[in-house]
C-alpha cells in the first residue's frame, strides 16, 4: 500500500467539500488512489467496482454539466437512487452543480404497502423540480402512474417531477473541460437531511454546504483520520452518518469500503470481513450491531479469517452506549486483534449535520456512568473542541448545570445547520436556546438529556428528553429513561424476547412495557411467565414498577432506519390497536395480577373467557374478541410527542 503521509489533508482547508476533488485529483499520487469501493454480499474479498479520486472528480463535473442544462442552480431535486457508488457521485455531482439535494430511500415503485409516505413527506415540502434515479426504475415508475388503480395523489406529485436517468447523464462526454468552480457556496444550501424519526415523524433539516464542511473537518481532527485511514461503512448512505461519512472520506483523502445496510443485515459477517481484508482503521456503526454481530456474527462459520488488528476507530453512535454490551463485544474479538482503545463513543445529531464529539482518546480507558459509556469530553484544555461549546442545561429555567446534573445538552457551533424548511417557529424555539443572563452565540437545543461527569468532565448522553418516563406515585418526581427498562426487560428472557425491539413508555401514569417475541408461542401459561418475569426483573433491578407488559409478533414495533426504537409511534400504535398483541398482562398494586389478555392459545382460539392459572388471573380475550385488549388504555393524557415531532 502506498504511503500518504507526506501530504496534509487539513491545508488548506475548503470551504466546501467538492473542492477538495481538484485538490486531491491534481496530485499524481491520489488521482489514481481509490476514494470509493463498492462490495457486494459474497465478494468481501475482492472489491465489486472503485472509483479513483481522479475518476470521481470528473465524473462529478460530467454529471453536475449534464444536471444543468435542464436544471438551474439553487433548484431542489429528489435523489432516489439504491446504495451504491452511483449514488455517492449524484450526491457530489449535484453539490457541484449548486441544486439542494433531497436524498430519499427510494421506494418500490410499485408502492405496495403503502411503502411511500416518506416519499410523498419530502416531494410535498421540498417541492423538487426533478428526481434523478436509475433509468431501470424510472421506467418503473412510469407504469405505476399509467395504472388506472393508482393512488391519484401520489401519481400527480410523480407526474410533476422531471425525471433524469442518472446512467444516461454519466455516459455522455467526460472529455468536458473543468470550467471554473460554479457550484455550491458555502453560504448556500445544497442539503435537506431528514432526521431520523426516533421521537416523531422525520423532520427536513436544512444544511449549507459550508456547515457541511466544518463539520467533517471537526470530525477528521477528532478522530485523526488521514489518507492512509481506510473506512468501512454499511450505513445508509442517503441519510444522517452514513452521508456524513462519505464527506469525511474527501476531506481526508482517505479511502471508505461501502455496501448495502440489506448486506450487513442479511449477513452480519460481511462487516468482519470487510474490516479484515481491507484492511480498516475506521468503521462507524449503531450501537445495536455490537450485541447484534456477537451473536449472529458467525465468527467461526466463514472461510474468511477475521483480522481486526487494523482497526484504530470503532466508532459507536446512537446512544445510549452500554458498557457492559461494549466490554462483551470486546472480549469476543480481542483474539482476532481488536485493541480495545479502538472503541469510539461518539455523539451526533441530523440538526448539527451529525457529528458533536467522541470521548475517544487512544491512550485514555473510558469510565462508565450508570452502566453508559460518555461520548464526549468536554475539559476545557481539549484542543479537540475548538469551537464546538457543549452546555448541559435545566430545561425549565436555561441556566447551566453544575457537573453530576442531568439536563439538557446544548451545542454551538459553526457545525448547526440552518434550520427546519418551512417551520420558522419551530428554528426559533430549537435552534436560537439562549443561556439565562448571558450573551454568547445561540444553542442548538438538541432534546437529549446529558450529565458530565469526572475531572475531565466526561459527557454522558442519557436518552431522548421527550422519551422521559415520570415514575406514577412518587413524591419526590423520579424520572427515569425508558432504555434501562427496555434492557432489563429483554435479559429478562432474551431466549424468547427480541433483543432491541421493546419499547417502554408512560400511559395514563402507568409504565408499558411492549416486547416483540422471537417466535409464536400459544401456551397461555409460557406467556404468562414471561410477562411475569418483565415485571420482577424490572422492578428487582431498576425499583421500577411497571402496570402492563405486552407481548407482540415480531415487526411489530416501530423503528427508524438506523434502528433506533420508535416510542411515540408504538405508543401510538398500541393505543390505536394496531399491535398484533399475543398476550396483555396488567399488574395491580405491589405486583399483584389484575388480569391477562392472550391470543391464539390452542383450543380456546377464537372465543373469550376465563382461565384459570393461579392467584390473580383474570379474563382472557381471544380471537375475536382482541380489540377489547385496547380498552385498558383509554386516557385524557396526551398520547403524542410535542411540536417538533409533527412537522
Amino acid at each position: 500500500m502506498m504511503n500518504y503521509e507526506n501530504y496534509d489533508p487539513s491545508y488548506p482547508d475548503q470551504p466546501v467539500v467538492d473542492l477538495y476533488f481538484p485538490v486531491w485529483a491534481s496530485l499524481p499520487a491520489f488521482r489514481s488512489k481509490p476514494a470509493f469501493v463498492w462490495v457486494e454480499d459474497g465478494s468481501a474479498n475482492e472489491a465489486t467496482s472503485t472509483l479513483t479520486y481522479g475518476q470521481m472528480n470528473d465524473s462529478v463535473q460530467c454529471i453536475a454539466s449534464q444536471l444543468l442544462i435542464p436544471l438551474q442552480r439553487g433548484d431542489a431535486v429528489v435523489i432516489l437512487c439504491s446504495p451504491g457508488l452511483e449514488l455517492v457521485e449524484t450526491i457530489f455531482g449535484c453539490q457541484r452543480a449548486g441544486l439542494l439535494s433531497v436524498p430519499v430511500s427510494p421506494p418500490d415503485p410499485s408502492f405496495t404497502n403503502q411503502n411511500f409516505h416518506h416519499l410523498i413527506r419530502a416531494l410535498s415540502q421540498t417541492k423538487p423540480k426533478a428526481a434523478l434515479a436509475h433509468s431501470t426504475y424510472i421506467t418503473r415508475i412510469q407504469h405505476y402512474i399509467s395504472l388506472p388503480s393508482s393512488d391519484k395523489d401520489l401519481v400527480q406529485r410523480l407526474k410533476n417531477l422531471r425525471w433524469i436517468a442518472i446512467d444516461d447523464i454519466k455516459t455522455k462526454d467526460t472529455t468536458l473541460q473543468h470550467s471554473p468552480y460554479n457550484g455550491c457556496r458555502a453560504e448556500d444550501l445544497y442539503l435537506v437531511q431528514y432526521t431520523s424519526g426516533a421521537t416523531g415523524i422525520p423532520k427536513p433539516v436544512l444544511v449549507t454546504a459550508g456547515s457541511a464542511a466544518h463539520n467533517v473537518r471537526t470530525a477528521r481532527k477528532a478522530y485523526d483520520l488521514h489518507p492512509n485511514s481506510v473506512i468501512v461503512s454499511w450505513l445508509p448512505q442517503y441519510h444522517d452518518c452514513g452521508l456524513m461519512f462519505l464527506l469525511l472520506t474527501i476531506v481526508s483523502g482517505a479511502t471508505c469500503v461501502l455496501t448495502s445496510p440489506g448486506a450487513f443485515v442479511n449477513r452480519p459477517r460481511l462487516w468482519l470481513e470487510l474490516i479484515s481484508n481491507f484492511n480498516a482503521t475506521c468503521t462507524p456503526v449503531p450501537s445495536f450491531t455490537l450485541p447484534l454481530v456477537v451473536k449472529r456474527g458467525g465468527v467461526d462459520k466463514g472461510t474468511s479469517p477475521i483480522n481486526l488488528w487494523s482497526m484504530k476507530n470503532l466508532i459507536i453512535i446512537n446512544e445510549p452506549i452500554y458498557r457492559d454490551a461494549v466490554e462483551q463485544f470486546v472480549d469476543v474479538f480481542k483474539p482476532y486483534g481488536l485493541n480495545p482503545s479502538s472503541i469510539s463513543p461518539s455523539y451526533g445529531l441530523a440538526e448539527n449535520c451529525t457529528f458533536v464529539s467522541t470521548a475517544w482518546r487512544s491512550d485514555t480507558p473510558l469510565p462508565s456512568h450508570n452502566k453508559l459509556l460518555p461520548s464526549a469530553r468536554l475539559n476545557e484544555n481539549d484542543d479537540q473542541l475548538e469551537d464546538m461549546n457543549i452546555v448541559v442545561v435545566n430545561e425549565e429555567t436555561h441556566e447551566a448545570v453544575e457537573d453530576g446534573i442531568e439536563g439538557e445538552i446544548w451545542v454551538s457551533s459553526p457545525s448547526n445547520a440552518s434550520g427546519y424548511l418551512a417551520h420558522p417557529n419551530l428554528t426559533r424555539e430549537v435552534y436560537y436556546g439562549r443561556l439565562k443572563n448571558k450573551l454568547s452565540r445561540p444553542f442548538l437545543r438538541t432534546g437529549d438529556r446529558g450529565v458530565v461527569k469526572g475531572e475531565d468532565r466526561y459527557l454522558f448522553v442519557m436518552g431522548r428528553c421527550v422519551d422521559v418516563i415520570r415514575l406514577p406515585n412518587d413524591d419526590v418526581g423520579m424520572e427515569i429513561h425508558p432504555h434501562y427498562v427496555e434492557t432489563v426487560a429483554y435479559n429478562s428472557n432474551p431466549g424468547f424476547l427480541r433483543g432491541g425491539c421493546l419499547a417502554a413508555f408512560e400511559v395514563s401514569n402507568t409504565v408499558v412495557v411492549v416486547a416483540e417475541t422471537q417466535r409464536m408461542e400459544k401456551n397461555i401459561g409460557v406467556l404468562r411467565k414471561i410477562c411475569d418475569g418483565v415485571r420482577n426483573g424490572v422492578v428487582m433491578e431498576e425499583g421500577v414498577e411497571v402496570g402492563t407488559v405486552v407481548l407482540v409478533r415480531s415487526g411489530c414495533v416501530p423503528k427508524t432506519t438506523s434502528g433506533k426504537i420508535q416510542r411515540w409511534a408504538a405508543k401510538d400504535k398500541l393505543v390505536g390497536g394496531k399491535m398484533g398483541v399475543l398476550m396483555e398482562v396488567r399488574f395491580g398494586d405491589y405486583g399483584g395480577s389484575v388480569s391477562s389478555l392472550g391470543a391464539e392459545v390452542g383450543e380456546s382460539e377464537g372465543r373469550g373467557g376465563e382461565r384459570g392459572g393461579g392467584e390473580g388471573w383474570g379474563k382472557v380475550v381471544v380471537g375475536e374478541e382482541r380489540e377489547e385488549i385496547f380498552l385498558s388504555f383509554s386516557s385524557n393524557a396526551s398520547i403524542r410527542p410535542p411540536l417538533q415531532s409533527f412537522l
